[in-house]
């Protein structure tokens, strides 16, 4: 499957999750007040509240299922990165994501490989994060070109230091990255991975 596929995928399964959370939430803050009549004549109207009525109880459940599902989908579902490497070692990836057999210049090679066919990979590869580089402006080419420069994969908080940003400018540069799909944070501890895509 495809990363774009994937990560639309998951972002609605975490939209959901948010959804679910927050009907969940007001349904067990504000239960719905029983209305009994009781009285001699039958006109007189009172409110019990702080009970569960069965439409309640069902509400409840349904989002509680939700957030079950989507949440344990957002934590074991399927990543891109599993299936990215299949499309590296069999060949190159077009545009419409189809995949064209490997051939040598694609640095791989069929009679069990050599540094030489990995070495031709992985400068394929940072050609096309500088030509990318070179597309970019102002705090996006910055944070691009720190992470460039540690060969494609660096802590966030190191793009920080090395820079004259503040952790918010570069938090918001990277969601620009992230969302023109140039660069991908994997969470590794307390913090983040920036890694060049």
């Amino acid at each position: 499957m495809d990363r774009p596929a994937l990560h639309g995928k998951r972002l609605l399964a975490a939209a959901v999750f948010v959804a679910a959370t927050l009907v969940l939430a007001v349904q067990l803050i504000n239960p719905s007040p029983v209305v009994v009549s009781v009285g001699e004549n039958g006109a007189q109207t009172d409110e019990l509240g702080q009970y569960f009525t069965y439409s309640d109880v069902g509400t409840i459940a349904g989002a509680a299922l939700l957030v079950g599902a989507t949440g344990t989908y957002i934590l074991t579902g399927p990543t891109a990165a599993r299936s990215e490497p299949s499309a590296r070692q069999s060949g190159s990836t077009d545009s419409r994501g189809v995949t064209a057999p490997a051939t040598p210049a694609d640095g791989v090679v069929e009679d069990g490989g050599s540094t030489a066919a990995t070495f031709s990979v992985e400068q394929q590869e940072r050609e096309e994060w500088e030509t990318a580089h070179e597309g970019l402006y102002g705090n996006e080419k910055t944070v691009y070109g720190v992470v460039l420069d540690a060969d494609g994969k660096l802590p966030q908080r190191d793009i920080v230091e090395r820079t004259d940003l503040s952790k918010a400018t570069v938090s918001r540069t990277l969601d620009t990255l992230e969302s023109k799909r140039l660069v991908e944070r994997k969470r590794r501890g307390m913090g983040n991975v920036v890694v060049l895509q």
